[in-house]
């Protein structure tokens, strides 16, 4: 007669179950502190009015992350003006490349690469409800004439990165309105 397997789990290592323990000590700490994920912003309106040009890569990324909050409709049609909650009106979005060092030459080692955007959000009726507000992200870069067409390339990720980081603070801004 063979002895049958008995049915106890298999017993975990000292190491196992400490990090057992302190995956669960620390889920229980996260979740008593308040801790949760960032969630899409909650607009206190329903449509917003642009009328920022196609063209502007900005714009595109600006609208394109209020629309996909689900919360808030982006008109750019400028007849349905009417049936807007709210106005955002772009009133500059500049890059900039000033030289912040050189070498004994007079190449250019280091650039500083800057994207100024000025906005304001406002009721159809005129009342501001954030004024005129410019932001301004910056990013250095190094230079090297051998590696020309690799640093343009690097700049204009950098360009790309800014943008993001400026439309993410545009949004956190209009998520901070509480009332019209």
């Amino acid at each position: 007669m063979t002895k049958l397997a008995s049915a106890t789990p298999p017993r975990l290592s000292k190491r196992q179950a400490l990090t057992q323990l302190g995956v669960l000590g620390l889920a229980g700490v996260l979740s008593a502190c308040g801790f949760e994920l960032r969630k899409a912003p909650a607009y206190p309106f329903k449509t917003l009015f642009t009328g920022i040009p196609e063209a502007s890569v900005f714009g595109q990324e600006l609208k394109r992350n209020i629309a996909a909050s689900g919360r808030v409709e982006v008109i750019t049609d400028p007849r349905d003006i009417e049936r807007a909650d709210v106005i955002f009106d772009l009133l500059a979005e500049l890059p900039e490349k000033l030289i912040l060092s050189r070498t004994s030459t007079g190449a250019v080692r280091e650039f500083q690469l800057r994207l100024r955007v000025r906005f304001r959000l406002r009721t159809r009726e005129g009342y501001e409800l954030i004024p005129d507000t410019e932001i301004v992200q910056e990013r250095e870069i190094s230079f090297n004439e051998s590696a020309a067409l690799s640093k343009e390339t690097e700049e204009q990720l950098l360009y790309r990165d800014m943008r993001s980081d400026l439309v993410q603070q545009i949004l956190r801004r209009l998520g901070a309105l509480r009332q019209l």
